[in-house]
C-alpha cells in the first residue's frame, strides 16, 4: 500500500530508542525524510547509525529536551531552514517514574506534566501555524493505554497522559478544516526499556520476580504477548498517510486487548 507520504518532512521526538526510534525507522522505510530528537547526543547518533544501516538513508538528528521551550524552538528553526517545512509530526516523551500516591510531592507533578502535556503543547504551537498555512498536516500524539485504563503503580503517567487526550481532541477540532489530522496512539505493553524498567520496579517492590512480571502482563493481555516496536511503528505509519486523511480525533490502542473498556 502506498501511503502517500514520500518526501514529506517529519519530527519524531524522543526517538533515539525504543517506539519513537521505531516509528522513525518505519517512516524512513516509507520514504519520509525525518528528523528525530533526543536529549543524550550519543543515543541520538547511535540511533541515526542503526537507522542508516536497517533502510540505506541517513535521517537528521537534533539534541533536544522537548520539555524546554526554547529548545523546542531551536529544533524547529532548524528543521525549517533544512527543509523548509515539517508535514508531520509524532510528539513522544519518556515516561514519568512508576510510583503511587504517596510516593511523590507536587514537584514531582509538575514535572511529569511538563514532560508529556506540556511538551506536546510546545510543539503543536510551534508546528501548527506551518501546517496551517501548506493545508496539509498529520499529527500523532504517543501516548499510552493508560489513558484508557490507568495502571497500577504508575499515578504520574496515568494523570499527565490523559491531559494529552484533552488537548488533542479539542486541537483536532480546530484544525480539521485546515486539513490537519490529530490523533493518539495508546500502546500497551511492548518490547522497550520502559517496559524492562517497570519490571524492575516490580521487583523492588517486593511483588515478585522478572519472570513473575511478565507472566502477569502475558494473563492480563487477550493475545497473551507483548506487542513489538515494529507492530506499534506501522500503525502510526498508516495515522500519518494520504489514506487516513478521514481519521481525526481518535486515541487508537496498539495493546493486544489489554484494555477492557469499550472505547
Amino acid at each position: 500500500m502506498n501511503l502517500g507520504i514520500k518526501d514529506k518532512v517529519v519530527l519524531v521526538t524522543a526517538a533515539s530508542k525504543g517506539l519513537g526510534k521505531a516509528v522513525a525507522t518505519q517512516l524512513v522505510l516509507e520514504g519520509a525524510k525525518v528528523v528525530i530528537c533526543s536529549r543524550n547526543l550519543e543515543s541520538l547518533q547511535k540511533a541515526k547509525s542503526e537507522i542508516a544501516k536497517k533502510t540505506n538513508i541517513e535521517i537528521s538528528i537534533f539534541t533536544c529536551d522537548v520539555s524546554d521551550e526554547k529548545q523546542v524552538k531551536r529544533m524547529i528553526n532548524f528543521i525549517i531552514q533544512e527543509f523548509g517545512t515539517i508535514d508531520i509530526l509524532v510528539t513522544n516523551a519518556g515516561g514519568p517514574p512508576a510510583g503511587g500516591f504517596s510516593d511523590f510531592d507536587i514537584g514531582d507533578y509538575r514535572k511529569a506534566v511538563e514532560l508529556n502535556l506540556l511538551s506536546t503543547i510546545s510543539l503543536c504551537q510551534k508546528v501548527v501555524p506551518i501546517m496551517q498555512k501548506q493545508k496539509w498536516g498529520r499529527i500523532v500524539m504517543m501516548t499510552s493505554v493508560s489513558v484508557k485504563q490507568p495502571i497500577d503503580n504508575l499515578i504520574l503517567s496515568n494523570t499527565a497522559r490523559a491531559g494529552v487526550i484533552g488537548f488533542m481532541k479539542s486541537l483536532s477540532n480546530e484544525v480539521a478544516k485546515d486539513g490537519i489530522t490529530v490523533n493518539s496512539i495508546c500502546p500497551g505493553y511492548t518490547k522497550t526499556q520502559r517496559v524492562e524498567n517497570l519490571a524492575k520496579a516490580f521487583v523492588e517492590s517486593s511483588k515478585g520476580t522478572i519472570d513473575d512480571f511478565y507472566k502477569k502482563l502475558e494473563s492480563d493481555i487477550p493475545m497473551q504477548r507483548i506487542g513489538s516496536p515494529e507492530e506499534f511503528a506501522q500503525v502510526v505509519a498508516f495515522l500519518v498517510s494520504e489514506g487516513a486523511g478521514y481519521i481525526t480525533g481518535v486515541s487508537l490502542k496498539v495493546d493486544g486487548g489489554f484494555a477492557k473498556g469499550l472505547f
